[in-house]
């Protein structure tokens, strides 16, 4: 299983690789997976020649050689930075950037980090657990992602149960009514819906049995967004 960042180097190698010949450079690779520096992409490479899917070929430049490919890229969609130079030069949608998602069957590894609390807070979340493979379809299109496994029963009202692993768009922040991990005081996590009032946060549980805990604007973090959940019967 590949990470989303992975699968699109990968994709993107192998769409420069079948159209001139040679591997795009280090920066080419970060301005079309939009890093901010080399050194993920140097992670990104390590992990697919780990995995078996490329190799880099000794004392020469930008030599890499792709080994294989999943499943989904040998439908032959284009890659994420091709699709944007499709887009602007009108391949595509009038005037939008078109950021391919792999096929249904496609499937990315999450890090699992932790346990988050439906339920009275716990502490924040640090470590990586394990990896679990989530469908594609399950992400949003952009940003990253991770998984982490609930414990609690506050929000079992909008039907999330205590053992569900449930998957999170990265982001700081969020609007009303998006279920979120929120980081109290840069101690505490949790999952709950998340309201705006003035300058208080009210973090609402789905479960009449917990309060509607009030904080101030300062007191909370959004680490993420609810885009998906898993549960195993």
């Amino acid at each position: 299983m590949l990470t989303r960042k992975q699968y699109d180097l990968l994709h993107f190698i192998h769409d420069r690789l079948s159209r001139d010949g040679v591997p795009p450079s280090f920066d080419e690779m970060k301005e079309a997976l939009d890093l901010r520096s080399k050194s993920g992409i140097h992670r990104l490479i390590t992990a697919l020649e780990e995995r078996g899917f490329i190799r880099r070929l000794a004392h020469r430049a930008r030599a890499i050689e792709i080994l294989r490919l999943p499943d989904s890229l040998e439908s032959g969609s284009p890659s994420p930075g091709r699709a944007r130079e499709m887009a602007g030069s009108g391949t595509g949608d009038a005037g939008a950037a078109v950021i391919p998602m792999p096929t249904a069957a496609a499937s990315y590894e999450l890090p699992v980090m932790g346990r988050i609390a439906a339920g009275t807070p716990i502490e924040a979340i640090q470590q990586v657990s394990r990896n679990i493979a989530v469908p594609a379809a399950m992400l949003a299109s952009a940003g990253r992602h991770y998984a982490l496994e609930v414990r609690g029963d506050s929000m079992i009202n909008a039907g999330i149960n205590n053992g569900d692993v449930v998957v999170i768009q990265e982001r700081a922040t969020a609007d009303n009514g998006d279920i979120v991990v929120a980081l109290i005081e840069g101690e505490e996590a949790t999952l709950k819906t998340f309201r705006r009032r003035g300058g208080t946060i009210a973090l609402e549980a789905a479960n009449p049995s917990y309060e509607t805990r009030l904080y101030q604007d300062h007191q909370v973090r959004v680490q993420g967004k609810l885009v998906g959940l898993i549960r195993t019967y």
